[in-house]
């Protein structure tokens, strides 16, 4: 069993390495975009569609930046049980975090794109939002929820707290 404990951290490790990777290179990506919208000479709408396009871009780099450190710190550093419901919470609301937010940029991205390119794509831009709305909302429910299943556990708590400081070297 400790050989496949084993192996699910070599995996989960290789993964967040993806994640990281995959950020750094939009990272690059987007900074060519915004560098090329700054360096054109161009000013004006077209400029500011391609800054707004390459912080979109950087918002996903964060994203996946995000997931490959939850991965590394629950999953390879803590080597954590999450099946308690203070781990599951915090856990998932590293990410949600992240989510939530890139996805509100994308859906202002995809709002200035299509009040300036073509109206009917607005619709799609106004469904991105509201689906960002909802998530958000399902996410305050599952966290009160979770709150109280916490209480149902009072040591959980103190052993995440406990964990944190040795993982942080307090």
């Amino acid at each position: 069993m400790k050989k496949l404990m084993l192996a699910f951290g070599v995996v989960h490790a290789i993964t967040a390495l993806l994640f990281a990777a995959g950020g750094l290179c939009l990272i690059v990506i987007g900074a060519q975009i915004g560098w090329e919208a700054m360096s054109a000479g161009e000013a004006g709408l077209t400029a500011a569609q391609d800054v707004i396009e390459a912080i979109g871009i950087l918002a996903a780099a964060v994203v996946a930046l995000q997931i490959a450190e939850t991965i590394v710190e629950e999953e390879v550093v803590r080597d954590a049980d999450i099946s308690a419901p203070t781990r599951v919470r915090r856990f998932l609301s590293r990410f949600f975090v992240v989510v939530v937010v890139a996805l509100g940029i994308e859906g202002l991205v995809a709002t200035f794109h299509a009040v300036h390119d073509d109206l009917s794509e607005l619709v799609y831009a106004a469904a991105l939002i509201a689906s960002v709305g909802l998530l958000l909302a399902a996410w305050g429910v599952f966290v009160h929820l979770n709150r109280s299943a916490e209480e149902l556990e009072p040591d959980a708590m103190q052993d995440a707290k406990d964990e944190d400081e040795k993982v942080q070297g307090e």
